[in-house]
């Protein structure tokens, strides 16, 4: 699994859904240099764990917006399948009302270049290169950056769904680092104390934990 933290995110042009409506060649570069951004990645639509995920994101999408955030999902379905179930009521599996956008990476390329694709290739007995296991995404989830640097990255496996509360505290600890330069120790949150940049502060903060 790459490391991307600290690197570029990988750009890319491909179709998205934004509440309801297609656009052909969206692109995160849209957000450089104006906000942060919340890029994850999900199975498949019309499933089981990721429709608790994507409306959990939408019920504190006003949140992440108020931070200067950006939310952006991404499966490896088409467009076309993102319509449809956009236009499915929730009473019925589907997850309509969802308004930021939902990435169709079809071809895999957006999944595999964020290494978050499942399966691999590999040859048979006959020496054909075949592909083994399921291409559909993990639950890969990326902090970016107003410079569209990749800052924080956790990746589950399929039946484990994410927490939203922790994306949000993984963003206030960026943007406070960003604000005041100070690094943010194992649990903080807002109105907690971080560790001053200096060898004599973080010695004084270590001293007030004993």
């Amino acid at each position: 699994m790459a490391v991307l933290v600290g690197k570029r995110a990988p750009s890319f042009k491909a179709p998205a859904v934004i509440n309801g409506e297609l656009e052909e060649d969206f692109s995160l570069d849209r957000y450089l240099g104006k906000k942060h951004v919340i890029f994850f990645f999900y199975s498949a639509d019309f499933a089981f764990v990721c429709p608790t995920e994507i409306l959990a994101f939408q019920e504190h999408l006003a949140e992440f917006e108020a931070k200067g955030v950006a939310i952006v999902g991404c499966s490896t379905d088409t467009r076309y399948t993102h319509l449809a179930w956009l236009q499915t009521p929730r009473e019925e599996g589907g997850i309509m009302g969802i308004t930021y956008p939902l990435v169709a990476d079809a071809s895999k390329t957006i999944s595999a270049n964020y290494d978050v694709l499942g399966g691999r290739y590999d040859y048979n007995e006959a020496g054909e290169m075949v592909f083994v296991g399921i291409p559909l995404a993990y639950r890969g989830l990326f902090l970016i950056d107003r410079d569209g640097i990749v800052r924080h990255q956790v990746v589950n496996d399929g039946p484990l769904g994410r927490s939203v509360e922790e994306a949000l505290r993984m963003v206030d600890a960026l943007q406070h680092f960003e604000v005041k330069g100070e690094m943010c120790p194992a649990g903080w949150k807002p109105g907690h104390q971080a560790l001053p940049p200096t060898r004599e502060g973080l010695a004084k903060f270590l001293g007030k934990l004993h």
